[in-house]
């Protein structure tokens, strides 16, 4: 049953990913040939003429082509699983300190394989943190979550 709404939750999760292009902003000939205009048609093309062409990678390990790879990749999009659709399974798993939401959780900050174990125990531990009440949303539960991560040595990176 778990692996059904977990499913669920992640076909119902955003598609549309809005990141800091890697390399900059200005990076690669895509951007260099569309300099200046903007809509969805010419981003993408921009885009698979930088990847196609393999010139952002080279760019970013030669330092040219207006690329530089110095700066944070950011994400403004929605999370890729909708918390609030796995909220009950997600509170069981802290409770335990194990399961698949709260390795799908894990996925989704980012928390590399190594450290994941750690986040579950460091979870369990923080339940009371993470789930202060019966009535918190999901979006508490991520900040929540976060704050738990930077108040943990080896989490910390994960905090946004």
């Amino acid at each position: 049953m778990k692996k059904v709404i977990l499913a669920a939750a992640l076909l119902t999760s955003t598609s549309t990913v809005f990141a800091v292009v890697p390399g900059g902003p200005n990076c690669g000939w895509g951007n260099m040939l569309f300099k200046g205009q903007s809509g969805l048609p010419i981003h993408v093309v921009a885009s698979t003429t930088n990847g196609t062409s393999g010139n952002a990678t080279f760019g970013m390990t030669s330092g040219t082509n207006g690329c530089s790879p110095n700066g944070k990749l950011t994400y403004g999009g929605k999370p890729m699983i909708n918390l609030s659709q796995i909220m009950d399974e997600l509170s069981e798993d802290v409770a335990k300190g194990e399961g698949e939401a709260l390795d799908a959780v894990a996925v989704m900050i980012g928390i590399s394989p190594e450290d994941r174990l750690h986040f579950s125990k460091v979870a369990h531990a923080n339940f009371s943190n993470i789930f202060p009440s019966e009535s918190v949303t999901a979006e508490e539960v991520l900040l929540n979550i976060n704050e738990v991560l930077k108040q943990d040595a080896t989490l910390s990176k994960y905090a946004a």
